[in-house]
């Protein structure tokens, strides 16, 4: 005759099975907790970050949309107690930087500050300094703005073939004619962006040398240093390259002060 043991040995397993179920249960929201939690701290922190940068760059003359702040690792509850942090992201838009009078315009500036000590109090009271080790990154600077620091009516910059290239109205020997050609695009000792337009011509130039000089002449003018040495966060240019939307700037710095820099 069948024993009915092995009935009651089955509602013990069940009984653990729901404990252990439970108890699964009670860490995922616990780990979830955490995570909230985390989170939470970490959009004060790039909150705050965010405005110290809106200062920096007020304090330097230029100006841009609200800065978008991103601190990255995780988890950043440790980042905070050490006081260190590992990445943050930088986004702005709409970046005017003065240069000689006039302003350079950035449709975009997106960097990224590594190993950035900031500590607990400067965070909670916006007091205190944020410096980050290296920044790098990239920006792209409107052919318009650049065009208007050559002041030359009715000049235009864009890119055609990997290179800068230049279309303007001039008067050669009596003759209204478009100027067309490309520029050398390099970047100097000093961080400058260097642009020599040694390629010009023109469509119905004169055969005379003269013409051909006042054409050279012309080339020279518009050859020109475009200093950017103030640009935020103290970035200075490292590469530079034509694209269609603008001209391309690799930029980067070293022990940068995020919101006390001068």
């Amino acid at each position: 005759m069948a024993e009915a043991h092995p009935a009651y040995d089955e509602r013990p397993r069940r009984r653990g099975r729901k404990v252990l179920i439970t108890l699964v249960v009670l860490l995922l929201v616990l780990v979830g907790l955490v995570v909230v939690a985390d989170r939470v701290a970490a959009g004060v922190a790039e909150r705050a970050i965010a405005e110290q940068v809106r200062q920096e760059i007020a304090k330097q003359d230029a100006q841009s949309a609200a800065p978008s702040v991103q601190v990255g690792g995780f988890p950043f509850l440790t980042q905070v107690l050490a006081g260190e942090y590992e990445r943050i992201s930088i986004g702005l838009r709409d970046v005017r930087a003065s240069v000689r009078g006039d302003m350079v315009s950035l449709t975009e500036l997106n960097v990224a500050a590594r190993n950035v000590r900031a500590s607990l109090e400067t965070l909670r009271t916006q007091q205190g300094d944020v410096v980050a080790e290296t920044v790098d990154g990239r920006g792209v600077i409107t052919y318009d703005s650049l065009a208007k620091l050559l002041d030359r009516p009715g000049l235009t910059l864009a890119e055609r073939d990997g290179k800068l290239a230049v279309t303007a109205p001039v008067d050669i020997l009596g003759q209204k004619l478009t100027v067309t050609g490309t520029a050398e695009v390099s970047v100097g000792k000093e961080g400058q962006v260097s642009l020599r337009f040694a390629d010009l011509d023109a469509e119905g130039l004169p055969k005379v040398p003269l013409a051909r000089t006042l054409l050279n002449n012309y080339a020279r003018s518009i050859s020109v240093d475009v200093p950017l040495q103030d640009l935020p966060l103290r970035l200075q240019v490292r590469e530079v390259k034509p694209l269609p939307q603008g001209l391309e700037v690799t930029v980067g710095a070293k022990d940068v002060p995020i919101n006390s820099a001068g």
